[in-house]
């Protein structure tokens, strides 16, 4: 009955939905901390967290009671109209952060789009309309809209969506002399991922960061970090830029683990730069919504415990020895690299290019792990996850991947 059910249920989904997903053979029912189980029972060790957005696992006791206490108040208001939970969000991420201005939207893509237009309004307030350029980098994934796609420097992304806007241009990632030589006058904003997610878990070099904000500053340009995959605690700090030591940004966005599970992005930025925007220059109709903010209230606090922080840093450790004894008894990957809980294990020959099998194959294990890219086995466990949840999502692991 049950398979009959998620055959049906599949059969159904297929016919209905755009078809933009390659989606796995199942119809996840519910889950409870680092653990998932689908309609038929089967149980699953979650190392993937949707993508780093359940950063506290399934059914938190004290979301689920957040979010019960909003919706028995208000659903949604618009931002024609103050609420509390908003307000309390706002002011949480300014105390904990560089930011003195908040603007809140639905989602990671809509947070950069909105930084986009920030940092293009303020270089025509402050200096010309040929002062439009935005840097990304090589490698780098910023969202789906027009716009952010074109910021993504990943002709994969694009293909077929042309004419793309203008006004971006790529460097390779890392690259201390490409971009000293590509940053000019004309250059509004740089744009970057201190952690390259979808690139491939790859992490900016010691003393990159700073080289941007020196190349900034010297252009009289704005410097954007997209923490949206890794921040929020990710990895062992609020956010990632936070390692490397006198980091200023200017505007930082932040989305999927926000909202522990629920949409939400914000972009952060400070008072200087956000004085360029006035009424109606910018909005969003559920951005800020009452119950995701009061939601995202309570992630926010119990992402900046110390607590949670040190067991990101211990399972951090653990995953990272559990894949590097893979390593020795199947000789699988390349290179293990990242930071905190976000990793990301490179496939070598004979296994370049069967990221999808392998994590396939980990799934019919009873362990769920991501891809980014062919090439690279991506790990992004909830960040409460327990020594148990860990161990035993490694073991299955080790038990699919040794059929290989």
């Amino acid at each position: 009955m049950a398979q009959d059910k998620t055959k049906e249920l599949l059969e159904r989904g297929r016919a209905m939905y755009l078809p933009v997903y390659a989606q796995r053979e199942m119809i996840l029912d519910h889950g409870k901390g680092a653990r998932l189980w689908d309609i038929a029972g089967n149980e699953y060790i979650d190392l993937g967290a949707g993508i780093a957005v359940s950063v506290l696992g399934h059914q938190n006791a004290e979301l689920i009671q957040v979010a019960i206490e909003q919706m028995q108040k208000l659903w949604h208001t618009s931002n024609v109209y103050f609420t509390e939970p908003a307000i309390r969000l706002a002011s949480d991420l300014v105390k904990n952060t560089f930011a003195e201005r908040v603007f809140f939207s639905n989602s990671g893509a809509e947070a950069n789009e909105a930084a986009i237009k920030l940092a293009r309004k303020f270089a025509s307030f402050h200096s010309s309309s040929e002062k439009h350029e935005i840097i990304t980098f090589e490698g780098s994934f910023h969202g789906r809209t027009l716009t952010t796609v074109t910021a993504t420097a990943q002709p994969k992304y694009q293909e077929g969506f042309g004419p793309l806007p203008g006004g971006f241009t790529y460097c390779p990632f890392n690259d201390f002399d490409a971009i000293e030589q590509q940053i000019s006058d004309k250059t509004c904003a740089v744009l970057v991922e201190p952690i390259q997610g979808e690139g491939g878990v790859h992490v900016a070099k010691p003393g990159f960061l700073a080289h941007l904000q020196a190349l900034c500053q010297k252009h009289d340009a704005l410097l954007v970090f997209d923490e949206i995959q890794s921040g929020m605690g990710r990895t062992g700090r609020l956010f990632a830029y936070e390692w490397e030591d006198n980091i200023q940004p200017d505007i930082v966005t932040v989305a999927k683990a926000l909202g522990g599970g629920l949409p939400i992005g914000s972009m952060l930025t400070t008072e200087r730069v956000s004085q360029v925007m006035k009424v109606g220059d910018h909005g969003s109709t559920f951005g800020g919504n009452p119950v995701i903010t009061a939601v995202a209230g309570a992630v926010l606090q119990q992402v900046c415990s110390s607590v949670l922080m040190d067991n990101v840093k211990k399972q951090s450790d653990q995953l990272q020895m559990g894949l590097k004894e893979l390593q020795q008894q199947k000789k699988l990957f390349k290179e293990i690299r990242g930071k905190g809980l976000i990793v990301g294990a490179e496939l070598q020959e004979p296994w370049e290019g069967k990221a999808a099998q392998l994590s396939e194959l980990c799934r019919q294990h009873g362990v769920l792990i991501l891809q980014a890219g062919p090439n690279v086995l991506r790990f992004l466990p909830p960040l409460n996850i327990t020594d148990e949840e860990l161990q035993e999502g490694l073991q299955r692991m080790k038990s699919a991947l040794s059929r290989v």
